[in-house]
């Protein structure tokens, strides 16, 4: 997920670094900084104790929870727990202060060009970062691959209908569970802590580490143990469909209590890749999910050798053998525990050892931990929506299936919306990862105009791709849906597929506002506010549950998914709604002109684009007609080139410029 660009335009290389004053000066404080924040997020800096305070120029890492939109696989949350590492190593990089001028700072008006904002002093540190994340972007990329050839195999063995929902919420439960006991918590208030403790501690952080990762292996293996135990009540809390019938609620309890137990192995396999990270050992976190990949696929594998595909035997939670349940479900967790163990070799190559430490009162765990309560509220927000989601989409699924429709339920909403985030977290996450350091800097010195200049920046740089994305997920969602999912999906199976790339379609246009509500909450989270944040994902959370609710109680069985998936890109429209002016009060203003002209133009190149990709989709089926999922994926070919092609063509006869901008970062990067 990492950054994948470059900075936007490097500065000239940074002077060496002039050594602190004796006495250091404090980072200027956060404008508007409410006393309420004190207990919030906002205080990784202050709420953990003494600590040495920063050199001139210098601030502290901030990390924001992890904005957790699921439902997401285990890979998924881990690649964003690595980026939160990233964020932390690039916020705390030293930027020597500006130089004093008589005049007072203006705010910085846009350049003609658009090749974005520069880094300031510290743009060496900053570009070693960004330099490293390309090994990470390598591993992004390599994982992504496998975890979708691992979702392709899925589908081919078990299908996407009543045993994939089966498999769907029982998987999906632990990532759901680490993420809200302990994954926000490790990400915001943790991770900073670690990096400091790598920069600051005699030891080099040695100790800190050691009881980090003592509290994680005993407070997940407590978790697990707790949550085995209890599996048949977070099933229902997933799923109540599931539950009703006796042998469906059996074969998802049996496999929630095998997937259960990989709470613990993501919890170690995180804390272990956030030390070698906060070590400069970037890469082997992002490269270990591929063995996790390679694991379960050949376990799926397995499964379709002994027991053939979906399309042969149409398996059902009710049909499932017990056997075929240990495979599945045992396959699973050794995946996540492989993909665990391997990074004892890299903290062994980095120096470290482990030894278990308890003495965890007086060095700012119990602290971080007491802090870690708003992480907690906020993620808890985050959830309560998809909860909804899952209950109603099982239930749908569950009512589709009785009338004859297979394919309709969580399984097929959980595969679409995994393609469809994609495009926000490789581009919107990689030109934010880029700006931020600037972004924090300027926050830090108060320069509201600064931040309003990357804000936009990033807005229009990001949606260059977003806009695009999003008309193609609407004109080719469907095709897309049966290439990647349609392997071994024959007959009447194929008809789950086809209902993925519906739900695709009907997320398509939230692509834009999900990307912008990220961006956005940057501006915030730059001047450690988190309230905001907070109040924001309540609404997103409330809108989602309501249009679940509103398309459960209108809408057909086989079609109340699809709007469920409508429903959660308007709550991010609703999200951006809210944000947007209270963002625009807290730095006076936004670049709203310049910004809505770039989405708007973008929006008329993607526009006739897609109705060219829709036509050559429509021809191209009626001629293939017979070919099955060859023949889907060779109308993909076509349609997708084409439509790019044409939205090219159009963009540069509009002179886009953000377009310019984008494949110049891409270039400078694949040229490194």
């Amino acid at each position: 997920m990492e950054t994948l660009l470059a900075a936007p335009e490097q500065a000239p290389p940074a002077a060496p670094p002039v050594p602190p004053a004796p006495a250091a000066t404090p980072a200027p404080e956060a404008p508007q900084a409410a006393p309420e924040d004190a207990e919030g997020l906002a205080g990784p800096a202050q709420a953990l104790g003494p600590e040495p305070a920063p050199a001139a120029g210098e601030r502290h890492p901030y990390v924001p929870p992890i904005e957790f939109d699921p439902p997401l696989s285990e890979e998924e949350a881990v690649m964003r727990a690595d980026a939160a590492v990233l964020e932390a190593n690039a916020a705390a990089a030293p930027i020597a202060p500006a130089a004093p001028t008589a005049e007072p700072a203006q705010a910085p008006t846009p350049s003609p060009s658009p090749e974005g904002p520069t880094g300031g002093g510290g743009a060496g540190r900053v570009t070693g970062l960004l330099n490293s994340s390309a090994i990470m972007a390598a591993g992004t990329l390599v994982s992504r691959g496998t975890g979708f050839l691992r979702t392709m195999v899925i589908a081919a063995a078990i299908g996407v209908a009543s045993m994939g929902d089966s498999y769907n919420a029982a998987n999906t439960l632990p990532t759901l569970l680490y993420i809200l006991i302990g994954g926000g918590a490790l990400n915001a208030v943790f991770v900073p802590q670690l990096v400091r403790s790598m920069k600051n501690d005699e030891d080099g952080g040695t100790a800190y580490a050691n009881r980090l990762l003592t509290l994680v292996v005993t407070g997940l293996a407590g978790v697990v143990f707790v949550a085995v135990l209890a599996a048949p009540v977070l099933v229902q809390l997933i799923s109540h469909a599931l539950m009703r019938d006796q042998q469906s609620a059996e074969t998802t309890v049996a496999l929630a209590r095998y997937c259960l137990p990989t709470i613990f192995f993501m919890g170690v396999h995180v804390v272990m890749g956030q030390i070698l990270n906060a070590r400069g050992r970037f890469g082997a976190m992002m490269w270990t999910p591929v063995l996790n990949n390679l694991v379960v696929i050949f376990t799926f594998a397995m499964y379709i050798g002994v027991y053939g595909t979906f399309q042969h035997t149409g398996v059902t939670p009710q049909g499932i053998s017990p056997e075929g349940v240990r495979l599945l479900g045992i396959g699973t967790m050794l995946g996540l525990a492989v993909q665990a163990l391997s990074m004892i070799p890299y903290l062994r190559s980095a120096g470290f050892s482990f030894r278990p430490r308890f003495d965890w009162r007086g060095h700012g765990l119990g602290k971080a931990a007491r802090l870690a309560k708003w992480t907690f509220l906020f993620v808890l927000a985050n959830q309560a929506g998809f909860l909804v989601v899952t209950q109603l989409a099982t239930a749908s699924g569950k009512a589709a299936e009785h009338d004859g429709h297979l394919g309709v339920g969580l399984a097929a909403y959980s595969n679409a919306l995994l393609i469809w985030q994609l495009p926000m977290a490789v581009i919107t996450v990689s030109v934010m990862s880029a700006v931020l350091p600037r972004l924090s800097r300027a926050a830090a010195d108060q320069d509201a105009g600064a931040v309003r200049d990357d804000l936009s920046y990033g807005l229009r740089t990001s949606a260059v791709a977003i806009v695009p994305a999003a008309f193609l997920f609407l004109s080719l969602g469907p095709v897309i849906g049966s290439s990647i999912y349609g392997l071994g999906n024959g007959g009447a199976a194929a008809h789950g597929t086809t209902a993925v790339g519906f739900m695709l379609s009907a997320f398509a246009l939230g692509l834009i506002p999900y990307s912008v509500q990220y961006v956005l909450l940057r501006g915030f989270y730059a001047y450690e506010d988190t309230r905001t944040p907070f109040s924001n994902t309540v609404w997103v959370a409330l809108t989602q549950a309501g249009t679940a609710v509103l398309c459960w109680l209108v809408l057909p069985a086989q079609w109340a998914v699809t709007g469920m998936a409508l429903g959660y890109g308007l709550s991010y429209a609703v999200g951006v709604a809210v944000a947007l002016p209270k963002l625009k009060a807290r730095i006076g203003g936004l670049d709203t002109a310049r910004i809505t002209k770039t989405y708007v133009r973008l929006a008329i190149a993607s526009l006739p684009a897609a109705v060219v990709g829709l036509v050559i989709e429509v021809f191209a089926l009626q001629a293939l007609d017979g070919w099955g999922w060859l023949g889907n994926v060779l109308t993909l070919a076509a349609a997708a080139v084409v439509q790019l092609a044409v939205f090219l063509l159009l963009a540069r006869r509009m002179r886009i410029e953000e377009l310019n901008a984008l494949t110049g970062m891409v270039r400078r990067r694949l040229g490194r």
